[in-house]
């Protein structure tokens, strides 16, 4: 799929907290399967007790700050070289330290644009990350320049399980299939292409309001779908031979399907825009409900 490697290779957020150790972990094998570095990027976090993001940049943070935030980072950048040498026996990775004093978000959308990827934890410190989808997650999948994955440190993800990608013939999921054929080809892992049809709600059999749709048209439109997907499929899996592909065709409700097919999966990648006038508004319905509710590792395609 990808031409040059990005300068940065793999960039990780850093914060100490349980998702973004699990979010190194995940990204150090990811560098590994893709032969590129890992940049492990520390940027300025929530103060003890939760306090709000000092939003100081670069020369006009105070010196004691920056000093503060440099033994911070020392401190977090160890341990999560630590968590990188544990999580790959040694292997020989091109590691990078990357320390800035900014907020998360602004800081990892910056490194995005000289990146292949990048990785975070679901939720890191501070009491809205617990509540909800992390702002830092929530953050990038919106506007960072690469694809994005999300890290939950749940345990849940099957190691040999298949990876699933969302297809609805938008060119953000184009390029999910894109990273999705790489991903199992890399993993040495069934892919599982699932295609919702319509966006509408449509009952799950043909009843009076939909007496137009007789059952023979009803079946006829599932079999153009499904032959649809497979012709959208078919370049691919001429590119990766090494690849087996099981396709999966369902009526409506796209993220559901996805969420519901989650648990058999090792990874899950979605676009970051589906089809359709309002997902093109906003982060894609069907991408933003993947990511909340799985717990297997999710990669939002996300590009220039």
């Amino acid at each position: 799929m990808s031409g040059e490697s990005g300068d940065l290779g793999v960039v990780v957020g850093v914060d100490g907290s349980r998702d973004s150790n699990a979010a190194i972990r995940w990204a150090a094998r990811e560098a590994i399967m893709r032969n590129v570095a890992l940049t492990l990027a520390y940027a300025a976090a929530p103060a003890p007790g939760g306090a709000p993001v000092l939003e100081w940049a670069g020369e006009s943070a105070p010196p004691e700050f920056r000093e503060e935030l440099g033994a911070m980072a020392t401190q977090a950048l160890a341990d999560a070289v630590k968590i990188v040498e544990d999580a790959t026996g040694g292997s020989d990775l091109r590691i990078h330290n990357e320390v800035i004093a900014e907020a998360p978000v602004p800081a990892l959308v910056e490194l995005s644009t000289k990146a292949d990827m990048v990785v975070v934890g679901s939720r890191g410190h501070g009491a809205l990350e617990r509540v909800l989808l992390g702002s830092v997650s929530t953050g990038l999948v919106h506007h960072a320049h690469c694809p994005v994955a999300v890290i939950r440190d749940e345990g849940s993800a099957p190691v040999e399980g298949c990876v699933l990608v969302g297809v609805d013939g938008s060119p953000a999921s184009e390029l999910a299939t894109a990273i999705a054929f790489d991903e199992a080809s890399w993993r040495n892992a069934e892919l599982v292409a699932l295609h919702a049809w319509t966006d509408a709600e449509v009952p799950d059999l043909p009843s009076r309001e939909w007496t137009g749709l007789t059952r023979t048209s009803w079946t006829k439109l599932q079999s153009a779908a499904e032959e649809t997907l497979a012709e959208r499929l078919a370049g691919w899996r001429e590119r990766y031979p090494d690849v087996v592909v099981h396709r999966e065709v369902v009526v409506n409700h796209a993220a559901q399907h996805l969420v519901e097919r989650s648990g058999s999966a090792q990874l899950v990648v979605v676009g970051s825009h589906g089809r359709g006038g309002f997902t093109g508004m906003l982060l894609g319905s069907v991408s933003t409900a993947v990511v909340h509710a799985v717990r297997t590792p999710v990669i939002v395609a996300r590009g220039g």
